[in-house]
């Protein structure tokens, strides 16, 4: 928005002001002075003022007007977005530092909870003038956070500051006289010293070493860094899990042969059509699926002195980021084919990656899969995440030795494992429920054959 600044010392002037305020700047830009002061003569006619021509005209020919911007110091509060429902307050983090310059929608700091981190976005563009709490203190919904000012600019950064530098002043070089060249025979050169030498030149009578001085001058500091709310959290559900449940694991391994197969074969028209990448993990979410039907002991949960049967199925998938273990959930898992699960695991990474996931997307869930194999675990036994009763355990592919009809072959193996709730579940349906994904990966046609 722009004003309309003149010398003309009237209650007329001050209603031509007023008014011209209203046109936008980029409309001022388009015309020069003279039709902007014939453009305000228009306006004072409409609103039944005398415009004093004479005065305009003096005006216009001394270009006595120009604009300038009426939101520079408008100083904009920023409050703390509304958290779920679930949620009363949170830890703030500060990603910008009071002098920054930001553009519309740039984070400026972060609510974190105990399931997600709440991004705070910038209204406006501008220049931060003030935060107005603490980095790390605890905040509310509603409660004033920072403040900026609309449409300033910042200083400049290093690199512009860098490339402003003046350059230091050149120093002409002088010549120097280079001195003859020395008649003096150089001395004999040592003879080179060999492990065995050095070994036998060693003085053993050298002191002992003093274990009270270590060797390196390095300091030995330690620093207390307060953990956020969401590691508070999975610490506290994690050890709450342990003392709750009666947690039990089974192992088995699984011949990826056929799976790897139909993947090579297949993943370049997969991602033609689907525009995703064909991955293993839906081959185990829609095993996991399948499993689930043939025993719903596993997808049901103890509640007091009840046990809750869910006829639906939400698998979560363990996903490791920055922040913390998260796990966003596949819901009806098994109402969906391969293309299906993978394009739902792909938005739930990239909002991982971007740290973008709101709690709904972490809610609920009925069975859990954690791929400890994607960072190189080849053995491992995850913990049960409540309130479900299992938890699935996969691990890295190696090439391995098996007996394959009394003849030793090589192939691409993985350890599988089943964490239980032994208080609900018994050994026989754990040891089925994972002999019912170990058959549904090998063979993926079982899983459409029933």
């Amino acid at each position: 928005m722009l004003k309309l600044i003149t010398n003309v010392s009237s209650s007329t002037g001050k209603t031509a002001s007023r008014i011209l305020a209203s046109r936008s700047a980029h409309q001022a830009g388009r015309i020069g002075s003279r039709a902007f002061t014939r453009l305000a003569v228009r306006a004072l006619e409409r609103k039944g003022f005398d415009p004093a021509p004479q005065r305009f005209a003096k005006a216009a020919s001394e270009r006595l007007f120009h604009t300038s911007g009426i939101l520079c110091n408008e100083i904009q509060t920023i409050k703390c977005p509304q958290l779920s429902e679930s949620l009363s307050e949170g830890d703030i983090r500060l990603v910008k530092a009071p002098g920054d310059q930001v553009e519309v929608d740039d984070v400026v700091a972060e609510v974190e909870t105990d399931k997600t981190a709440i991004p705070i976005h910038s209204p406006v563009a501008g220049v931060i003038e003030s935060f107005l709490v603490e980095d790390g203190a605890t905040v509310t919904p509603g409660q004033d956070i920072l403040k900026i000012k609309v449409g300033a600019t910042g200083g400049a950064g290093p690199a512009a500051a860098a490339a402003t530098a003046p350059e230091p002043p050149k120093v002409e070089a002088t010549p120097v006289a280079t001195p003859p060249p020395s008649t003096a025979t150089p001395p004999p050169v040592p003879p080179r010293q060999t492990e065995v030498t050095k070994h036998l030149s060693k003085d053993f009578n050298a002191p002992a070493f003093d274990i009270s001085s270590p060797p390196g001058s390095g300091a030995r500091t330690e620093t207390r860094v307060k953990m956020n709310r969401m590691r508070q959290r999975i610490a506290e559900r994690l050890k709450d899990a342990q003392n709750t449940y009666a947690m039990l694991t089974t192992f088995n391994e699984v011949d990826m042969s056929r799976l790897t197969e139909l993947r090579n074969k297949n993943k370049d028209a997969f991602l033609k059509k689907h525009g995703v990448k064909l991955g293993f993990m839906s081959a185990f979410v829609k095993a996991s699926a399948h499993a689930l039907k043939d025993q719903p002991v596993v997808n049901a949960v103890i509640d007091g002195n009840e046990t809750i049967y869910r006829d639906y199925i939400d698998i979560s998938v363990a996903v490791s980021t920055p922040k913390g273990l998260v796990v966003p959930v596949i819901r009806d898992a098994d109402q969906l084919d391969f293309a299906g699960i993978e394009k739902y695991i792909a938005q739930l990474g990239e909002k991982a990656k971007s740290g973008s996931l709101a709690i709904e997307d972490m809610d609920g869930g009925t069975f859990t899969i954690s791929n400890g194999g994607v960072f190189g675990s080849m053995f491992g036994t995850p913990i049960i995440n409540p309130p479900q009763s299992a938890i699935l355990g996969m691990h890295g592919i190696q090439q391995r030795a098996v007996v394959i009809n009394n003849e030793i072959k090589i192939r691409p193996m993985m350890y599988i494992c089943l964490t239980y709730d032994h208080r609900l579940i018994d050994g026989r349906e754990a040891v089925t429920f994972l002999r019912k994904i170990k058959d549904g990966v090998e063979d993926p046609a079982t899983m459409f054959l029933g």
